[in-house]
């Protein structure tokens, strides 16, 4: 058994219970708030851009589930598939047969905006844009400047603004991750605890930076504590001295994330919850009110006397 103690960044925006007396010590605190909204910080709609570098880290997954968790809090979210080769966000939506429309064949004059965003049926909140079909070709003018065209038209739409707008980038650095994050004014920054991913991490973040993005937060995916203990993996601790961005969020490990991918049902709307669920939500929760965590120390059992490093919510 191990007791982990989850601390925010901000200094005061849970509603904490009444402290034990010291008679009563307990190695266990609870510090989401879950029965109250988040309060939505920053000027709406906030465009955050989800980036990695490395493929494979998880940031389609990170779209679908913390833009799911967003709807449920009861923010209007549109997410933007802007992978044009290789659109998976469509099918961790469970969305793929929905897809009548791209955003190709709104510029192409083919349809309307409001055609071609997919609202989920189970969140009718939350709605699906992907740029274009697969194996279609893009106009050879789409960039940057069409992405920014299309989520000004979001901001002007008739139904209204969304709260967020969340584009799912490609991996690499090329042109497609360019173009990606030109409409962004914040990022998250999707890592695992191994050099290759760190490394990417690194060079992406200061690309981002050059683009003139500030506000980064990272996710570590695919942390396991088993492989911390017996020091075969870095601790979420050490990423963060590397990278030295503030953490959104730690997503625990789970055989879960396979299932729920190829159901096309993400994890957030799992009854009963999984652990990586349960994370993803709480990224979501700090990102609407711009928190972040800290990483701390976990303790074992008294009789080990040993630390490792793990997460801290």
């Amino acid at each position: 058994m191990f007791s982990l103690q989850l601390f925010s960044a901000n200094p005061n925006p849970f509603l904490r219970p009444k402290p034990y007396p010291k008679s009563k010590r307990t190695h266990v605190s609870s510090v989401l708030q879950w029965n109250r909204k988040p309060e939505l910080a920053g000027e709406t709609p906030r465009v955050v851009v989800i980036t990695s570098g490395k493929g494979g880290v998880g940031k389609t997954t990170t779209t679908a589930n913390v833009g799911l968790s967003l709807a449920r809090l009861g923010f209007s979210v549109v997410a933007i598939d802007a992978d044009v080769g290789l659109r998976n966000l469509d099918l961790l939506l469970g969305l793929e047969s929905r897809v009548n429309y791209t955003v190709v064949e709104v510029l192409n004059g083919d349809c309307r905006l409001d055609q071609a965003l997919v609202r989920d049926k189970r969140w009718s909140n939350f709605e699906l844009l992907c740029i274009s079909k697969p194996r279609s070709k893009l106009p050879i003018g789409f960039g940057g400047k069409a992405l920014v065209w299309l989520v000004d038209a979001l901001k002007a739409r008739e139904g209204g603004s969304p709260d967020f707008i969340i584009i799912d980038c490609p991996a690499g650095i090329d042109a497609g991750f360019i173009t990606a994050i030109t409409p962004a004014n914040e990022a998250v920054l999707v890592t695992t605890p191994d050099i290759t991913s760190l490394r990417d991490a690194d060079r992406v973040t200061g690309l981002l930076e050059c683009d003139g993005i500030r506000d980064i937060k990272m996710i570590v995916n695919r942390v396991r504590t088993d492989m911390i203990k017996g020091e075969d993996m870095m601790s979420v601790l050490d990423v963060q001295e590397m990278l030295g961005l503030a953490l959104l969020g730690v997503i625990p490990e789970d055989s879960e994330v396979i299932r729920s991918t190829n159901r096309g049902y993400p994890l957030v709307l799992n009854n009963p919850p999984t652990l990586a669920g349960l994370a993803f939500e709480q990224a979501a929760w700090r990102l609407v009110e711009q928190d972040s965590m800290k990483a701390v120390m976990a303790e074992e059992e008294p009789k080990k006397r040993g630390f490792f490093s793990f997460f801290g919510g």
